[in-house]
């Protein structure tokens, strides 16, 4: 018995709020950065600090991520439709991976150009006390719209507004960066300021290379981890009914994740026990983990790993019950025949109503006679005695 049940995809609920709730923090975000970046950049020019200009560039490149950010939100929260029956979540995916290779791509260029500085003759002039206002001010406001966004990206189950967010972290760290590196620059050590821009350009490439890497595992369908995948296992053996669990293979779209499951149950049980014993694995599941949208079951009577897989040459049920009738004089029409196709081989139950004034069908001959099919493994036959003769 073999049971391939796809038994629902979680719908993704209140996209539509999805959309609005990410379109507003990412707004929200743009336009501090926009700010922050106008009187870093600014600040750092006038008030000699090469750390605080460069931290002004990451506040804009955060402005340009918020933009990727709308862009691929509004496609990606749209619902599964004909084209694209799991959803469009692969799309937040790639932006991802841009925003990260943006950020990567930025931060080499600063932190080449600035060892560069620090190999040469570096910056001559100290920094000024507004630098360390312009910092501080950056830190504050940084670490506050970290908090709202990931706050919003972990209630909406996105992966990019959580990126997002610690990309806006990043800005605070890097000002938390420019704040020690002024003072110690208008203490006289003045190659701090330049080192200081470099470590930030370092952060930048750190924190780029980590989302790019993470949505390249995710493109290419890497699964859960085998913590994850071993307690999902326990938890389908743990329902009474579930002989074995294999091939379990996990793959993620955003924050979502999707398995297929072979579960071993009894091979004598009816397909609908086995449908519901899918279910109740699947109902158990979503309990560990709640951000399973779609769960794939397939009953297995028998465990596909450890035998051979069963041949497409076996014969049909309409083969089988006409050797049958070959073999049992006038097999009544109203009998009922089981196949269990186990190893290779057909496992036959025949469930018979024979009148009283007929002979009983001897089995054990029966199974002699078709015994000679290599195909064969067994015959039971199961009968009971009507007063009149079957109807036919």
């Amino acid at each position: 018995m073999k049971d391939h049940q796809k038994p629902s995809v979680q719908p993704r609920q209140n996209l539509p709020e999805e959309r609005r709730a990410a379109s507003r923090v990412t707004v929200i975000g743009m336009l501090l950065d926009a700010f922050l970046g106008v009187i870093k950049v600014i600040g750092g020019t006038l008030f000699h600090s090469q750390a605080l200009l460069v931290d002004g560039i990451h506040s804009f490149t955060d402005v340009a991520s918020d933009v990727v950010v709308l862009g691929v939100m509004r496609v990606s929260r749209q619902g599964p439709d004909a084209d694209h029956p799991y959803g469009h979540q692969r799309i937040e995916t790639m932006g991802t991976m841009v925003l990260g290779s943006f950020l990567i791509a930025v931060g080499a260029v600063l932190a080449w150009d600035n060892t560069l500085r620090l190999l040469g003759e570096g910056a001559v002039d100290l920094p000024e006390w507004p630098v360390l206002v312009a910092a501080a001010i950056s830190v504050g406001s940084k670490e506050w719209i970290y908090r709202y966004t990931r706050h919003v990206g972990i209630r909406i189950r996105s992966d990019l507004i959580i990126a997002n967010a610690w990309h806006s972290r990043t800005d605070a760290f890097s000002s938390v960066i420019v704040l020690f590196s002024t003072v110690g620059a208008m203490l006289g050590y003045v190659w701090l300021d330049i080192l200081a821009a470099v470590v930030i350009s370092v952060i930048i490439i750190h924190i780029g290379w980590r989302f790019t890497w993470d949505s390249v595992k995710e493109l290419v369908d890497t699964g859960l981890s085998p913590e994850d995948t071993d307690l999902l296992k326990q938890v389908a053996m743990d329902i009474d009914g579930v002989r074995n669990v294999h091939e379990l293979r996990s793959r993620r779209m955003g924050h979502d994740i999707m398995l297929d499951i072979h579960l071993v149950v009894r091979p004598e049980i009816s397909v609908s026990e086995g449908h519901q014993l899918g279910m109740q694995v699947v109902s158990a599941m979503r309990e560990q983990l709640d951000n399973i949208i779609d769960i794939n079951f397939h009953i297995d009577a028998e465990n596909d790993e450890d035998q051979p897989q069963t041949s497409e040459q076996l014969p049909s049920r309409e083969e089988i019950r006409e050797k049958l009738n070959g073999h049992i004089d006038r097999l009544p029409p109203n009998s009922r025949l089981r196949l269990h196709y186990l190893r290779n081989r057909v496992h036959m139950e025949l469930f018979m109503e024979i009148p009283e004034s007929e002979p009983l069908p001897d089995a054990q001959k029966i199974s002699r006679e078709l015994a000679h099919y290599p195909w064969f493994g067994s015959l039971r036959i199961w009968h009971a005695h009507t007063d009149n003769e079957p109807a036919v």
